[in-house]
C-alpha cells in the first residue's frame, strides 16, 4: 500500500497522488531525473486574522535531504505549525525516506508550496520573518518571538543566501554552537528555534490535557 501525503489548500484537504509507472507501481526517480514539483498558490490569512491555533510558520528554502523535511513536518504537526516549502526541492514528495521520517502524521501537517520567498511574502504582507544563520550576531534566545512569526531556514549545504542575510540582519538569529562541530542538522535546528519561540509565547506552560500520555 502506498501512503499519500496530505496538502491543505484553500481550507480543504487534497491528497497528493503518487506518480505511477505503466505497471501501476510508484515512480522512484533518481535525484537528477526528478522534475520541479507543481506549485499551488492560495490566499492566506493575514495580520490579525491569523488563526490562533497556528502560532508559527516554518519556512524551508530549497531543502535537499528528505528525512530532514520529514522530521520537520512531524515537528510542525506536533505543534500546530504551518510548513512552507519554497523553491525547487531536492527530492520528490513521494520519497519513501520523507514519508518514513513523518511516519503517520502527514494528515496533521499543513503544507504549502511556493515558487520563491517573494511569493510567500506577498501572501503575508504583514508577516514578520525571522531568518536563521550561523553567521548572525544575535543568539535565538535573545530574539523576541511573536505568535505568527515565520522562521526561515536555508538549504542544508549552504544555508540562506548572503544577500538575504545582509538585507535582514536585524531579524537574523543563530543557535550557539560549542566545540569543533560547525553546524547542526536542519531538523534539529528547526526544533530548537521553534520550541524557544513556543516557550517565549507561553505555549508550553499549559499543555493540552492528556498530552503526556501520547506517544513521543
Amino acid at each position: 500500500m502506498v501512503r499519500m501525503s496530505v496538502i491543505i489548500l484553500t481550507g480543504r484537504k487534497y491528497f497528493a497522488r503518487p506518480q505511477r509507472s505503466a505497471n501501476n507501481r510508484p515512480v522512484n526517480r533518481k535525484m537528477q531525473d526528478r522534475q520541479p514539483l507543481p506549485r499551488v498558490y492560495k490566499e492566506l490569512p493575514q495580520g490579525n486574522h491569523m488563526p490562533q491555533n497556528i502560532p508559527f510558520h516554518i519556512v524551508l528554502i530549497e531543502p535537499e535531504i528528505p528525512p530532514n523535511t520529514g522530521n520537520i513536518a512531524r515537528l510542525c504537526g506536533a505543534t500546530g505549525t504551518v510548513l512552507h516549502l519554497v523553491g525547487k526541492l531536492g527530492f520528490s514528495t513521494d520519497d519513501r525516506q520523507l514519508k518514513r521520517a513523518g511516519l503517520d502524521y502527514w494528515s496533521e501537517v499543513d503544507i504549502h508550496y511556493w515558487d520563491n520567498l517573494d511569493a510567500l511574502k506577498r501572501a503575508y504582507p504583514d508577516g514578520r520573518f525571522i531568518y536563521t544563520s550561523k553567521k548572525a550576531a544575535r543568539p535565538h534566545v535573545k530574539a523576541e518571538f511573536r505568535n505568527g512569526d515565520f522562521i526561515v531556514f536555508g538549504k542544508e549545504t549552504v544555508g540562506l543566501p548572503e544577500e538575504l542575510i545582509r538585507a535582514n540582519w536585524e531579524n537574523t538569529v543563530r543557535i550557539p554552537i560549542f566545540g569543533k562541530v560547525r553546524s547542526l542538522n536542519l531538523s534539529t535546528a528547526a526544533g530548537i528555534v521553534l520550541y524557544e519561540a513556543l516557550r517565549q509565547t507561553g505555549r508550553l506552560e499549559d499543555p493540552e490535557p492528556g498530552a503526556d500520555e501520547r506517544d513521543s
